[in-house]
């Protein structure tokens, strides 16, 4: 039931005080429901705008509209708000780490691809909000380059999870629903 459908109940029943009760009860329910709601933000980096195309042995086929469309279909399930991003930008993601904090994000799920061996940038974000959050990888960074196997992230996040392609970011999604309390 939307705000507004419960707006038009009040007004059709003033008369009635039972179903203004039940007015009432709906609409706290509303809130209740908005309010202690889990929010989830996904952030994505560098050329990921690019998967489905770029080394698809390594990546996989999926694009990441696709993987992101299948992760926002599991969110709906498990009645979890879920937004994400995609940015090629330092900045940008920095930018965007900062207005999580202020909007009281409950969660991050980031899959700072190259950012991931480079960026005290985005570290220091991360920490200065002091949102928990899951690293994703779609590779297994371990197996890969030297130069890759270097996270500036690992440390400080709740936990990582590398190497399964677009399934990533779901068993990330999976492992932060475990961690709230039901």
């Amino acid at each position: 039931m939307k705000l507004s459908d419960n707006a038009a109940n009040f007004f059709n029943t003033v008369a009635n005080g039972r179903q203004l009760r039940f007015f009432r009860s709906d609409l706290a329910a509303l809130f209740e429901r908005e309010l202690f709601v889990t929010r989830i933000r996904v952030i994505n980096g560098p050329n990921l705008n690019l998967l489905g195309q770029r080394e698809p042995e390594q990546y996989g086929q999926r694009s990441l509209e696709d993987i992101m469309q299948e992760l926002g279909q599991f969110a709906v399930t498990c009645d979890v708000e879920l937004e994400h991003m995609q940015t090629n930008s330092e900045g940008e993601m920095v930018d965007a780490i900062q207005r999580m904090g202020a909007d009281g994000i409950d969660y991050i799920i980031l899959n700072p691809a190259a950012y991931t061996h480079t960026s005290v940038a985005i570290r220091d974000a991360l920490l200065a909000v002091e949102i928990p959050f899951v690293e994703v990888h779609l590779s297994a960074v371990s197996s890969r380059e030297p130069f890759r196997q270097t996270t500036y992230f690992s440390d400080i996040a709740i936990g990582v999870v590398s190497g399964f392609r677009g399934e990533s970011y779901l068993l990330a999604l999976q492992a932060i629903l475990n961690r709230i309390e039901p």
